[in-house]
Order: C-alpha cells, then sequence, then structure tokens
C-alpha cells in the first residue's frame, strides 16, 4: 500500500512537471509568435532597398567568412552588370579571363603569402584594377600595413584606419561600414530549446572573459549561453562550463542564437597591441564589428558597449542599449528582463532601423560608386 502510494506521488509529481513545462512553452510560444507578427509587420513596410544597378563587372574574391562573403556576393549580384566569386586561389586565373573592371579582396588576411601579393601585381599590370576592403581593422595592422599598398584602391570598416593607410602611401583610401545579409540575419520562429535570457556569441578575448568573471555570480542567476573559442580562459570556467559552446556557431545557429534570447551582449575586441591582436601601430578603433548589425536584425534586445560611430547607425535607448560599466550592464540587464514590452520595443526599432539602413546592399552601392 505504501509503495502504491509512493507511486502515485511519483507520478503526480512528474505530472505537475509536465504541466509546468507545457504551461512555459506556452508562454514561450506566445511572446514569440507576437514578436514575430510585430516583425512581419514593419518588414512588410522595409522593402529591398531601391538602388540602381551600376554598369560595372566585378570579380569578387571571398575570405572564406560567410556571414560576410554571402551579404557582399548577393549585393554585388543584384547591383552590378556582372559578378563572379572566386577564392583566393581561383584570383588570378579568373581576373584574366574575365578581365572585369575591377577585382575586390574581401580583407585579404587569409592570403599574405607573397604568391598571392605577386598575383595581385600580375592584375594590375594587365590594366586590371583591384581593390581591398579591409573588415578585421585595426587588429592587424602589422599584416595590413604590408599589403595595402599592393592595391589601387583601400576600403577599411574602421574609420580610425583612413588617415593611416593614407600615411603609408595609399592614394585612395575609403572608408565603408560592414552591414547584414538580411537573407540570413532576420526574425524567425525558434524552437522553445533555443529561448533564453542572455546570450554572447564571440571569442573569449581578454576583455570579454575579465567582464564575464566579474559578472559570474550575477549571470549565473539567470539562462545564460555563451558561443565560441578560447572560454577556457574564465577564471570561472568551471561555473560557466554549462553554457558555454566551443564549436564555432555558423550563420544560421547564430540567427537561431539570436531569435532565442531576451538580450544579446556585444563586446567589440580589444585595441591594445598584443592584447589577442596584431595591431603593432597601435590604432584606435571607433567603428562597429558585424555583430552589432546582425543581432539588431533579428528583432532581439542588443545591449553593446560603446564605439564613438555607434550614434550614427543607431540611438542608443531608442534601437539599441548600451553600457558603460559592469554595474550599469547588471542593473540594465535586470531592468530590460523586468521589462518586456520595453525590451520589445527597442528590439523592433533596431530590426526597422536596420533593415531601411544598413543591409549590404547600402555598403555595396556605396562602394561602387568609389569603384566607378
Amino acid at each position: 500500500m505504501k509503495r502504491a502510494r509512493s507511486v502515485m506521488r511519483r507520478k503526480g509529481r512528474r505530472t505537475r512537471g509536465k504541466r509546468i513545462m507545457k504551461g512555459a512553452w506556452f508562454k514561450q510560444g506566445f511572446v514569440q509568435g507576437y514578436r514575430l507578427g510585430r516583425c512581419e509587420t514593419l518588414l512588410a513596410a522595409s522593402p529591398e532597398p531601391s538602388l540602381p544597378r551600376s554598369s560595372l563587372r566585378i570579380l569578387y574574391v571571398q575570405q572564406g567568412f560567410e556571414a560576410i562573403d554571402s551579404g557582399v556576393s548577393d549585393a554585388l549580384v543584384a547591383l552590378t552588370a556582372e559578378c563572379r566569386t572566386v577564392g583566393p586561389h581561383e584570383m588570378l586565373e579568373a581576373a584574366l579571363e574575365m578581365r572585369p573592371h575591377a577585382v575586390l579582396i574581401m580583407n585579404g588576411l587569409h592570403v599574405f603569402p607573397n604568391t598571392h601579393l605577386e598575383h595581385v601585381g600580375r592584375i594590375r599590370a594587365e590594366g586590371i584594377r583591384t581593390a581591398v576592403w579591409f573588415v578585421d581593422d585595426p587588429y592587424f595592422s602589422e599584416h595590413t600595413a604590408q599589403a595595402a599598398p599592393h592595391y589601387d584602391i583601400i576600403f577599411t570598416h574602421e574609420r580610425d584606419c583612413v588617415p593611416f593607410y593614407k600615411a603609408i602611401g595609399c592614394a585612395q583610401v575609403h572608408h565603408v561600414p560592414l552591414g547584414v545579409n538580411t537573407r540570413t540575419f532576420r526574425p524567425m520562429k525558434v524552437m522553445p530549446t533555443h529561448v533564453h535570457d542572455v546570450g554572447f556569441i564571440g571569442n573569449a578575448f581578454r576583455n570579454r572573459a575579465a567582464l564575464f568573471d566579474q559578472l559570474a555570480d550575477f549571470l549565473l542567476q539567470y539562462d545564460i549561453r555563451i558561443g565560441g573559442g578560447f572560454w577556457d580562459r574564465l577564471a570561472m570556467y568551471d561555473r560557466y562550463r554549462k553554457a558555454i559552446r566551443k564549436e564555432w556557431t555558423v550563420p544560421l545557429d547564430c540567427c537561431h542564437f539570436y531569435n532565442g534570447a531576451k538580450i544579446v551582449l556585444n563586446i567589440h575586441r580589444p585595441v591594445d597591441p598584443g592584447n589577442d591582436n596584431h595591431n603593432v601601430h597601435g590604432l584606435t578603433g571607433s567603428s562597429l564589428n558585424p555583430r552589432t548589425y546582425e543581432i539588431a536584425a533579428c528583432g532581439t534586445l542588443q545591449m553593446t558597449d560603446v564605439r564613438s560611430e555607434l550614434a550614427e547607425m543607431y540611438t542608443p535607448g531608442v534601437d539599441i542599449v548600451t553600457f558603460e560599466s559592469p554595474q550599469d550592464l547588471m542593473e540594465k540587464i535586470r531592468y530590460y528582463l523586468s521589462h518586456e514590452q520595453e525590451r520589445l520595443e527597442i528590439a523592433l526599432r533596431a530590426v526597422q532601423t536596420t533593415f531601411n539602413k544598413h543591409r549590404y546592399e547600402h555598403r555595396v552601392h556605396r562602394l561602387l560608386e568609389w569603384l566607378a
């Protein structure tokens, strides 16, 4: 008899547990549905950019980082007379065959062996212009300073690097910010298992690890998830272990991750020479990383540290939230997790701003004007 009552109690607890879980998933589903409905209404009023098509024929040399390459390549196809995309090892042969108006090389950091720069020289000798778009500035100035003079035109996402490249003899240097591929990063439905309170994706650069260590007691009160590498640097690694996904996250996974978070943190990497970078020239950084735009495009509240370019792209407190200290970050996380409607309204305005102003089509249009 006692055994029967014990079995019935266990079954009762399991049943109550299932009901509680179903109730939580139902609430999550309602919140997600409401968010997506609001996002879809906004996106219906944000059609594809109506930008003029250039008569240029472009050979695009991708760097192998899908989130950027796919957005730039798609924008070039939409905005040029002809675009062909190749890898760095195919560049010379493709350029000689296609004879484009210009060869646009993404970043160039994957190709610093001398053979690549020799190929750039051979292409220029054929009367074909070459351009590079540095998107890891200023963190690799040791390498970009050596490579930049080999190109006809320099594009950099970091405005603080423009005078530097001009000073070392580059005649044409232009600032072109990064953006987002909105065919990949956009509001979407996610499984209940993706839903969490606070998320971060990126490698554990020293400043990031220090912040997460400092905030461990606070952050671990919530459902926090971290993606990226080198997080074993954390002094509090054992405490964070269950929250960390070590493998690199592909763009679609990132999109699911951002859509499932109530708050996504964005912490720019340090610029100090030797601090996880090769910025031997000590260049400063004021421009935004690509995750700023990718997170915003997903309709999730973003909390970011402050870069001076930020106020040109978004309006703090309106479509993005900034923090200036660990204490400030804790207070804002606590506040926005308990004020769901305010959190949603800011995230919705971020979607609208991003789709209207920060797609790769907007960036490539500007870039093509300088290539014309």
